[in-house]
């Protein structure tokens, strides 16, 4: 161990001298330091002292301009409530109104002048002439301010400066109305504004006493702070400084990143050793403008701008560097700049081949967001077509079978596909148009990979013989091929649509403007993208056909064609909505008993089988419940229950679907008296049409939809028409649109109707579906227009029959009469012992009045009314029963018959045919054979 030599401790006394005095010289030196301008802590206290006196002259100034405002406020209140209670005071309006204004108003306005301490008051007319004045000279003069006369002429109240001789005044001039508000004249009072001197001489001792401390505080902050730098700074000397110079340049020499200092001129103040490695800079550049050296042009315009950089990448020959530069002011330091380089040549090529990662990451999330948003299969082989396209191919077309575009899964025996979807970059690529055939018969090399869902690349299509299978290329088409080579196309990936198991199609991906060929990433790229797409078009498949299924059955439960009733002339419009469920709207024509006709629409709540199934069942109610000759009103009361019990039945479902709230119109329209019946369920009214091409809109009584009705009866509208009525029924998607009010809807339905009666009712539904619907119907849209016709008078006859057997007989012979009258000779027979029955079972079971009347339309109606409400039935008599053959007689020679209800009765109706060739002339024989099976007694 080698020992120091030790150092002689001084004595005790020296030893404390010598602290004094250490202590003594680093005070002195620690004065000096904080007076000297060239240290920081003397500038430091410069700055504070400075800054208090800023601060100071900052308050003097704030001092006065406070003191002013608060003077120029106080005369601006002053003026302007002398001016105001002027204004207000008694006797101002008489004096004005006075034979000498000047004479009353003068000594008024003084005696306030001098009371209130004011620079003036001065009372004007209206016509701007003073009143009073301090200077009496002036009186009888006009005022020379602008403003003030304005003020006169508005009524409005004014306020400023006003200057003059040595002092400055607040002026207001208050406009003086008489009781109805006219102006009479105006009154102005100015105040003086008194001198701010005073008050800022009283508060400026105040003031520089703070100051005072302010600059006492600072000095004494300021040498607390400039001690602690001191002790922070350890005393460092030249050789410590020295020390830590040859650190910073070891490291700087050592460091493998480039480091550049410029300063505020661009010129070079420090350049290590690998930024002249990476710039290639000789060893005297150092001091030497940017300009002047040669750099690569990029970088040289990055340093001589001086802007921010962060990791731009530039070229350097063949290096690639990664360039920072940030300014060195805002580090405290002088003008200038300090630039970091980083060789990023190695890193390039893997940045490189992250991008190409990306890229495709880019793609194929565009693709899973892009492909399957619709329920359509030729919309998703485009989005595929459209995904890929530029970004990851030039060309792209999408193959299917045709089972896939039916709607059927493939069988996987297909040899050929159709093209759906192509997309390019250009449009006169030689490539197969979309719609046509395209050839699938890969060789057997190549269905293994097909088979199990993967591609396949062909890098080069101008090698030959081509490796790949390309989809309606090969030996069969090779004069295609050799366009297609070229025109530029080099490489291809084929990558089969695989669903479930089968084979749907051939999604192909063409380059020719990117030049680097597929690659095996790519190849994944691809098929993950008809992976997704394949699926995609699968549910689209499969949709279409549960699709076509349901349009199928709603087309079968919808009237394929319409009865043609002599009671009116129809025409019907269904159109579908263009979503893709089918919807629940529907409409008929049922013939009626009595040559009338029933005309009914509804629209089902809901989209799609459901829908599509509960509309079948009403119609088929609805023609159930006519066939019993229901009013209105009784059949939408079924309608109700049946609708009801539905919803009862089903609501253990598992879908939870209801069909409550579905609506309903039906009307009743009679030819014979021209009337027409209708009742509605929470559907939209009935259009009614007349003659003369005006629209009515007749007020059919609201009830709720079918299924929550309760116990609400519903109510029915008559309405009498006019030969040649037009009655229109139609659903609410007629008139309905999203962002469309509905009162828009059906002022387009008047006008399309309006004013145009020579329309048949074929035109009328084009006219209306042109007119009316929306460019993209939301629902579905059913729309019936029924032209009315009334039954001739002399087709009609009516007779009242009178409660005795006896008067049958004239009836009958009256009806046998008419019908020779008609030509219906060869069914008189048989027409008088129908009426003969009924007239007869009327007579001896029923009620007064009896009426029988013969209807003669497409067919012979003979109907007999009473007031009773008993109804006959057909039964089969034994051989000893005396009665019940009647009714068996009249349904054996009527095609049809009936009993309708009537809120006076009932009618027994039959209908037959109006000639019978086969019929003869009954003999005597046929007579008493027909009359040996009833009596007179008998009943039906």
């Amino acid at each position: 161990m080698v020992r120091l030599p030790r150092r002689p401790r001084a004595p005790v006394g020296a030893q404390h001298s010598d602290e004094a005095t250490g202590g003594q010289q680093r005070d002195r030196r620690g004065l000096r330091s904080l007076l000297s301008v060239r240290s920081v802590v003397g500038q430091m206290f410069v700055l504070q002292v400075a800054m208090v006196l800023l601060l100071a002259v900052v308050a003097v100034v704030l001092l006065v301009l406070t003191v002013q405002r608060e003077a120029t406020r106080s005369a601006t209140d002053r003026s302007f409530a002398v001016a105001e209670g002027i204004v207000r005071a008694p006797g101002i309006v008489a004096g004005l109104k006075s034979p000498d204004p000047a004479a009353v108003l003068q000594p008024q306005a003084e005696a306030v002048r001098k009371a209130a301490d004011l620079d003036f008051v001065v009372m004007v007319g209206k016509d701007g002439i003073r009143y009073s004045h301090p200077d009496p000279s002036l009186i009888g003069l006009r005022i020379p301010y602008k403003e003030d006369l304005e003020a006169l002429r508005t009524g409005r109240t004014i306020t400023g400066w006003q200057e003059g001789g040595s002092s400055t005044a607040i002026r207001t001039f208050i406009p003086v109305k008489d009781t109805d508000g006219s102006v009479i004249g105006g009154v102005a009072v100015g105040v003086r504004v008194t001198s701010i001197s005073a008050d800022a001489v009283r508060q400026l001792p105040v003031l520089l006493g703070v100051t005072a401390a302010a600059v006492a505080v600072s000095t004494i902050g300021a040498v607390l702070v400039g001690r602690r730098l001191l002790r922070q700074t350890h005393g460092l000397g030249p050789t410590e400084i020295t020390r830590l110079y040859k650190h910073h340049d070891a490291v700087l020499r050592a460091a493998r990143e480039g480091v550049v200092i410029l300063d505020a001129d661009r010129r070079l103040l420090l350049v290590n050793e690998e930024a002249r490695r990476l710039l290639e800079l000789t060893t005297d550049t150092q001091g030497r403008r940017v300009d002047e050296l040669d750099l690569a042009p990029s970088i040289a315009e990055l340093l001589a701008s001086g802007r921010e950089a962060t990791d731009e990448v530039h070229l350097a020959g063949d290096r690639v560097l990664a360039v920072n530069q940030r300014p060195l002011d805002r580090y405290g330091g002088a003008s200038g700049s300090v630039v970091t380089l980083r060789d990023s040549t190695e890193l390039r090529v893997l940045s490189g081949r992250a991008e190409e990662a990306r890229e495709r990451l880019r793609v194929l999330y565009d693709a899973g967001i892009g492909i399957g948003t619709t329920l359509d299969v030729t919309r998703t082989a485009e989005e595929l077509a459209e995904a890929a396209v530029p970004q990851f191919s030039d060309y792209a077309t999408v193959d299917l079978a045709e089972a896939v575009l039916r709607g059927d899964e493939p069988n996987g025996t297909e040899r050929q596909l159709r093209r759906v979807a192509a997309a390019g970059v250009r449009e006169d690529a030689p490539l197969i148009r979309v719609g046509e055939r395209v050839a699938f018969a890969p060789p057997a090399s190549r269905t293994a990979h097909l088979t199990a869902g993967r591609g396949v690349i062909d890098p080069d299509l101008r090698v030959a013989p081509m490796p790949g299978y390309i989809p309606g290329f090969g030996p069969r088409d090779p004069e295609r091929m050799r366009r297609v080579v070229e025109h530029g196309i080099h490489s291809l990936i084929t990558v089969p649509l695989r669903a479930r198991g089968a084979i749907l199609g051939v999604a192909s991906f063409w380059r020719s403007e990117k030049p680097e060929p597929f690659e095996d990433d790519d190849l994944d790229l691809a098929e993950e993208m008809a992976t997704r797409a394949a699926v995609a078009i699968d549910n689209a498949r499969r949709y279409t056909r549960e699709h076509a299924m349901a349009v199928t059955l709603q087309r079968s439960l919808l009237p394929t064609s319409l009865p043609t009733p002599s009671a009116v002339e129809v025409a019907h419009r269904y159109l579908p909505a263009e979503s893709d469920d089918v919807g629940g709207d529907w409409f008929d024509v049922i013939p009626l008993p009595g040559a009338r006709v029933a005309l009914v629409v509804g629209d089902v709540v809901g989209h799609g089988l459901h829908a599509a199934a509960t509309m079948g069942r009403l119609r088929t109610a609805v023609h159930n419940f006519s066939a019993l000759d229901l009013a209105p009103d009784d059949l939408m009361a079924h309608l109700d229950e049946l609708v009801t019990r539905i919803d009862t039945e089903e609501a253990g479902g598992d879908d939870g679907r209801s069909v409550t709230g579905t609506t309903c119109l039906y009307a009743v329209y009679d030819p014979t008296s021209g009337r027409v019946t209708a009742a509605r369920a929470g559907h939209p009214g009935l259009v009614l049409v007349r003659p003369d091409g005006t629209v009515h809109f007749p007020e059919v009584p609201a009830s709720p939809p079918l299924g929550l009705g309760g116990a609400e009866p519903f109510e029915t509208a008559e309405l009498r028409l006019a030969e040649g009525s037009r009655l229109v029924l139609y659903t609410d998607g007629l008139i309905e649109e999203r962002g469309r009010d509905i009162d828009v809807g059906l002022a387009l339905l008047r006008d399309a109707l309006a004013g145009h009666p020579e329309r048949d009712p074929e035109q009328t539904c084009r006219a209306v579906c042109d007119a009316v619907l929306p460019a993209v119907p939301r629902d579905d849209v059913a729309v019936l227009v029924a032209r009315t016709r009334l039954m001739e008078p002399d087709r009609i006859a009516r007779w009242q029959l009178a409660p005795d057997p006896a008067a049958v007989a004239p009836v009958r012979a009256a009806c046998g009469r008419r019908l020779r009258d008609w030509g219906l000779d060869d069914i008189a027979f048989a027409t008088e012992l129908i009426l003969s029955e009924l007239a007869t079972n009327a007579v001896r079971y029923g009620a007064a009045p009896i009426t029988v009347r013969l209807l003669y339309d497409r067919t012979l109606i003979c109907e007999v009314s009473d007031a009773s409400s008993t109804s006959p039935h057909l039964r089969r008599a034994a051989a000893t029963d005396e009665g019940g053959r009647g009714l068996y007689l009249v349904a054996r020679f009527a095609q049809r018959w009936g009993t309708r209800y009537t809120p006076r009765g009932k009618v027994i109706w039959t209908e037959q045919a109006l000639h019978d060739e086969t019929a003869t002339e009954p003999g005597d024989d046929t007579t008493d054979a027909l009359l040996d099976q009833w009596s007179d007694d008998d009943t039906l």
